[in-house]
């Protein structure tokens, strides 16, 4: 049998980045099939090699979390032997990222976007930032919390009395990976007609800003502030977590026909189903909290499971509020493939969260652990032409 086609196998792409936005859009393009070449400082590598705890055997956890394969440069670019490798290496490149945010300092270390593309035109390079490479902010530093705030997002998550809150996760930075990404597979795309690589600009702010993407389309029509809901949708009501005996749950009655079912299936046709105050959404909207009280104290006579039992036959959208141990050992999340083992050539077996993305014919593939500092910077410069004896020379200059 055939190995499967790898979308980007004849792509190599250059990752500067550390941290989480960068190294996760290198990391997605990597299980795509692209040739992932991360440069990395010598003796410090990626920042977040050192964030931790927890760290296993010595490796750190977030770390290993976005930067499965991808093979592993050391490179000092403060000397000019360093920056001849790089541009040696963007020749043959398709794509280039760094989360370098100023200018002056892409251009001091010649990565800057007129440098390299006039050493590969056809190079994709792809900015990213706290806030963008142009505007009044362009050069501020961003970090993913930073984004959140500014974005508003944190003043509309949790309850009308809760201070702002920021998501547990880095939302700013996967998203901002995510975005250039889609971008690095856009101008591939446009390549094939224009010939020409192009730059690419993306910022965190921009990012986090499309989590709201229908708050702000709701403030645009009434000029109003919106007000933070916590756990309740602003439009749709019964839509929202409830206590049960055992543990809370979660259901979506979206729509009149979901409503009707709902009303059946618990056997409330002469109660609530009756009832003036929610015959409409608009009608449960106006009376949300005196519906939640009155289901919910139906609800906890009975488990989550004897709940959803009964609206999952009927295509009610509900669910248990799970926690993160339950879901990565629920059996669905399982068979999707989203949990995966990888031997670590220091952490040993290692797991992982897989890659959401589902192609038929072209999957996506995980060949390479997460690498150690500087793993196969040999590999690389032996490609390059460099023999034992020069790359041995180029440690002793602290190039690698």
């Amino acid at each position: 049998m055939s190995t499967p086609l790898q979308p980007l196998q004849n792509i190599t792409v250059i990752d500067m980045t550390e941290a989480m936005a960068g190294p996760y859009a290198a990391m997605l393009l990597g299980d795509l099939g692209a040739d992932v070449i991360k440069v990395e400082r010598p003796d410090v590598g990626d920042s977040s090699r050192g964030w931790g705890p927890p760290f296993v055997e010595g490796e750190s956890a977030y770390f290993l979390s976005v930067n499965r394969n991808k093979r592993s440069l050391t490179l000092n670019l403060k000397t000019e032997e360093g920056r001849r490798i790089l541009h040696e290496l963007v020749k043959d490149a398709d794509i280039f990222l760094t989360n370098v945010p100023r200018l002056t300092s892409q251009r001091k270390l010649q990565i800057d976007y007129d440098t390299l593309s006039a050493i590969n035109p056809r190079l994709i390079y792809c900015a990213i930032s706290g806030y963008g490479m142009t505007g009044p902010y362009a050069g501020r530093s961003g970090y993913d919390v930073i984004a959140q705030g500014e974005s508003g997002t944190m003043a509309l998550t949790g309850g009308p009395e809760d201070p702002p809150m920021r998501f547990p996760g880095p939302m700013a930075d996967i998203t901002a990976g995510v975005y250039t990404a889609l971008s690095a597979l856009a101008a591939i795309i446009a390549r094939e007609q224009t010939g020409r690589g192009q730059f690419i600009d993306t910022a965190l702010l921009e990012g986090q800003l499309t989590w709201v993407v229908n708050i702000i389309s709701s403030y645009f029509a009434t000029g109003k502030r919106p007000p933070k809901r916590g756990n309740y949708h602003p439009t749709i009501t019964p839509y929202e977590p409830f206590n049960a005996a055992d543990k809370p749950f979660i259901i979506g009655v979206g729509t009149e026909r979901l409503w009707a079912k709902f009303i059946e299936v618990m056997g409330l046709q002469d109660t609530i189903g009756a009832d003036p105050r929610y015959q409409t959404n608009a009608d449960r909207l106006q009376h949300r909290q005196e519906l939640h009280e009155a289901l919910e104290a139906i609800f906890v006579t009975q488990p989550a499971e004897h709940w959803l039992s009964m609206f999952r036959p009927l295509g009610i959208p509900c669910g248990p509020i799970n926690h993160l141990d339950e879901t990565l050992n629920d059996p669905h999340i399982q068979a999707r493939g989203m949990v995966l083992t990888m031997e670590h050539p220091v952490a040993g077996e290692i797991r992982m969260l897989g890659n959401p993305m589902h192609l038929s014919d072209t999957p996506v593939n995980y060949r390479l652990a997460p690498p150690t500092l500087g793993q196969h910077t040999e590999e690389v410069l032996k490609k390059l032409g460099y023999d034992q004896e020069a790359i041995a020379q180029l440690k002793e200059q602290g190039v690698i």
